[in-house]
């Protein structure tokens, strides 16, 4: 069988992604410990907001690990799934609280079918309030034929939860790209959607395969990987993302770099695509001459109020330091 030729770094740029992991886990590390800033001496790194290392790590997932995937409401399985695909297509914290307030519970299957979910997001919509995150942009055709985005979500929710059960299919997936093509053969899930939304069904006790079993980088990495590397050789962009997973031990230690992962756990290829990602935005500011389509880095760092203690999937069995100390985030 012939071996397939390997990606071929840009020797310069490679090494600034290692790099670049390393003083960005670093700084969210003494963040954590409560330690004063700046928590880098990195000006770029002092100056920008740029996302953790980890994906777990970065605010809406806490939140979506912590009040979502495991809520100390008592949910059925199916209800879970319902939430998880809902709350990561508006993404936006503040949506969430206002629908439990409004409804007096989590959003559930029940609040679908009666309709009272579509008129709380209507209400909110006409008070005039945001529904979605800014962070990324949605597929936002027509699909469902009823003009608002949010009344073509809901229909494309009663569509999957209500007429097809989609509940039951995911729940016996065999892996998690299985969950990946159950959710991307819907309308408004373009691969972007279905890849992150599979990965926060896979943060959950429902399903339990590794983020290593499957990967779709998105937009953002792929311009991550066209300045990291002069040529993919004979891989993927997905199997380079694996590539990098596979060779993350022996590059921190070729470049004399500190990485402990999270607490024990090593990057996955989730948090790997993100780093394409990452380092793409760093790179216009570290290596400008890199050819780029985007010149700016949009937002800037600003540390916002202490959130609750960090939260991970009970299942991964990551020890979690205490600290009574944490900065603000």
């Amino acid at each position: 069988m012939t071996q397939k030729c390997p990606p071929s770094p840009r020797r310069d740029v490679y090494d600034i992604y290692w790099k670049f992991a390393a003083k960005r886990h670093q700084a969210f590390l003494k963040r954590y410990l409560g330690e004063t800033p700046p928590w880098s001496d990195d000006v770029i790194l002092q100056e920008y907001k740029f996302c953790n290392v980890f994906r777990v790590l970065d605010r809406v997932s806490q939140y979506m690990v912590r009040e979502v995937c495991y809520s100390k409401e008592k949910c059925k399985p199916e209800d879970i799934l319902f939430q998880i695909t809902a709350f990561r297509t508006f993404s936006r914290i503040e949506t969430w609280e206002r629908l439990r307030e409004i409804l007096g519970h989590s959003p559930n299957l029940e609040d679908l079918a009666s309709g009272d979910f579509e008129r709380a997001l209507s209400h909110m919509r006409q008070s005039g309030e945001t529904l979605y995150t800014g962070a990324f942009i949605l597929c936002a055709n027509d699909a469902y034929g009823r003009g608002f985005k949010h009344l073509n979500h809901i229909e494309l929710f009663r569509h999957m939860f209500l007429i097809d059960d989609v509940a039951t299919e995911l729940l016996m997936a065999s892996s998690l790209e299985a969950v990946y093509h159950i959710l991307h053969r819907y309308p408004l899930y373009g691969d972007f959607m279905a890849y992150q939304t599979a990965i926060d069904i896979n943060y959950s006790d429902l399903v339990h395969f590794s983020e290593n079993d499957f990967t779709m980088p998105g937009p953002g990495a792929m311009r991550g990987i066209k300045k990291i590397f002069t040529s993919l050789g004979g891989y993927t962009p997905a199997e380079t993302v694996l590539w990098m997973v596979e060779r993350q031990n022996e590059e921190f230690s070729r470049l004399g770099l500190e990485f402990e992962g999270l607490w024990g756990r090593k990057i996955t290829a989730v948090d790997a695509q993100n780093l394409f990602c990452e380092v793409d935005k760093y790179c216009r500011k570290y290596a400008p001459k890199l050819p780029s389509n985007r010149t700016r880095i949009k937002s800037r760092f600003k540390p916002q109020a202490a959130p609750p203690p960090i939260f991970l999937p009970p299942k991964w069995n990551v020890q979690i330091p205490n600290t009574k100390n944490r900065a603000a985030f």
